[in-house]
């Protein structure tokens, strides 16, 4: 999640949701974001129906929107969050939703909108675990502050198991002072929750998203980021055996 576009979050997904099927794990891609951008990236059909927009306005079951462990979305979903806004119990659409892929799936991973709305509300009150994604700009920690600000809210309000796994530093260049200074406020700032794993800034993303493919097959060299990320995260969640695939994953990945 984050409060802006831009900031990786797409991206962060569908490579998380790559390297953790290459783990042997079931994961569902949740695309909650009306521009569709994980829908575009994992290559899935403009004209899918249905979509996460029937689900959260009850016209279809999540298990019957799901085209190829993904659950897309499109600009209907824009539409939809309106119709969310007057029901009752609006914040918990999604987690009664997922209720069953739950049972079907080890993780389920979902994309955000890029603002601290219903749906991202919904997607928080549906997790166990947050992470928040920032770009190493100057306005950096302010964005994952109001980011937490809504996590908190959730926590407190309608979600008392949620988690906050950490932040990631996205689309960062270190060889700058800039990137520096910005990667440097946030340890200061939130300390052992920023993840060691910066993502590299790279136009090969924007690329590999043109294709509809992982950034592990277009570039593998920077897919290293988002390995040394997946180990972190496993590691959080105290997911030993999966980390202990990952290394070796890692090894076969990585050239001689």
């Amino acid at each position: 999640m984050s409060q802006k576009g831009g900031t990786g979050k797409t991206t962060t997904v569908r490579t998380l949701t790559d390297v953790l099927r290459r783990l042997d794990l079931s994961v569902l891609a949740v695309d909650l974001d009306p521009q569709g951008n994980l829908s575009d990236y994992f290559d899935v059909p403009a004209d899918a129906d249905p979509t996460v927009a029937d689900v959260l306005s009850g016209q279809a079951k999540a298990m019957d929107a799901i085209h190829d462990d993904v659950l897309p979305a499109n600009l209907g979903l824009a539409e939809s969050e309106l119709i969310l806004a007057g029901k009752m119990g609006r914040e918990m659409t999604l987690r009664r939703a997922l209720r069953e892929p739950g049972k079907r799936y080890d993780l389920i991973l979902v994309d955000c909108p890029p603002s601290l709305g219903l749906l991202t509300v919904n997607a928080l009150v549906a997790a166990d675990h947050a992470l928040i994604s920032s770009e190493a700009e100057y306005f950096s920690l302010q964005g994952v502050e109001q980011a937490l600000e809504v996590v908190e809210l959730a926590k407190e309000s309608l979600n008392p198991d949620l988690d906050w796994l950490g932040v990631v530093l996205n689309i960062a260049d270190l060889r700058t002072v800039h990137g520096r200074e910005a990667l440097v406020s946030l340890k200061e700032r939130f300390g052992e929750k920023v993840f060691d794993s910066a993502i590299r800034r790279s136009v090969a993303y924007a690329e590999s998203a043109e294709r509809g493919i992982s950034i592990l097959e277009h570039r593998p060299d920077l897919g290293t980021d988002y390995l040394a990320l997946v180990d972190e995260v496993l590691g959080r969640l105290g997911w030993r055996d999966e980390r202990r695939r990952l290394g070796e994953l890692r090894a076969a990945l990585t050239p001689a």
